[in-house]
C-alpha cells in the first residue's frame, strides 16, 4: 500500500469514535483536530508537538490562520485543487471564524469523500460535495513516516 492509502485505512479506522473537544483517541473521543493527531500517530509516529489548549470555537481567536500556520509548520501545503486522498483538507464553516475545520480527503471508488469528526455526528465519511469544495481554503500532504 502507498501512504495515502495507509493513511485512509487509518482514517476510516476512526469513523464512529464519538466527537469530544481536545480529544484523539479512537474510539473513546476526537475532534477534527484529534482525528489528524490520530492518524498521524498510527502512521508517522509520535506527535511533534505537544498542542496548547485550544478553544472549541475558533471565532474566539485572535489569530485566524492559527491552526493553518500549525499544519504548515508540520506538513507540505499545497493548493486544495492539487489535494488528494490522503491529504489533510483545511475548511472554512462560517465566513465569520475563517479555517477552524479539518478532514482528510479520501475516495470510495470514483467519489471523493471527507473523513472528518463533526461536533453532532463525531467521524464520519461523507462525499466531498460542492458544497464542502467551497469551503476547502487549503491542502496539506502528509510527510514520510519518520520510523
Amino acid at each position: 500500500m502507498t501512504l495515502r492509502q495507509i493513511i485512509e485505512v487509518s482514517a476510516r479506522g476512526w469513523i464512529g469514535t464519538p466527537w469530544h473537544h481536545r480529544a484523539s483517541c479512537r474510539g473513546a473521543g476526537a475532534d477534527c483536530l484529534g482525528l489528524i493527531r490520530g492518524v498521524w500517530r498510527d502512521v508517522i509516529g509520535p506527535e511533534p508537538e505537544l498542542l496548547p489548549a485550544y478553544s472549541d470555537d475558533w471565532s474566539k481567536l485572535r489569530h485566524r490562520w492559527g491552526i493553518r500556520n500549525r499544519l504548515a509548520s508540520h506538513f507540505t501545503p499545497l493548493a486544495v485543487s492539487m489535494a488528494r486522498p490522503g491529504d489533510v483538507i483545511l475548511l472554512c464553516i462560517s465566513p465569520r471564524s475563517g479555517a477552524e475545520h479539518l478532514a482528510i480527503l479520501a475516495q470510495r471508488g470514483d467519489v471523493l469523500t471527507l473523513i472528518h469528526s463533526y461536533q453532532k455526528h463525531g467521524v464520519i465519511e461523507q462525499t466531498y460535495t460542492p458544497s464542502w469544495r467551497r469551503r476547502a481554503m487549503e491542502g496539506f500532504c502528509f510527510p514520510e513516516r519518520l520510523s
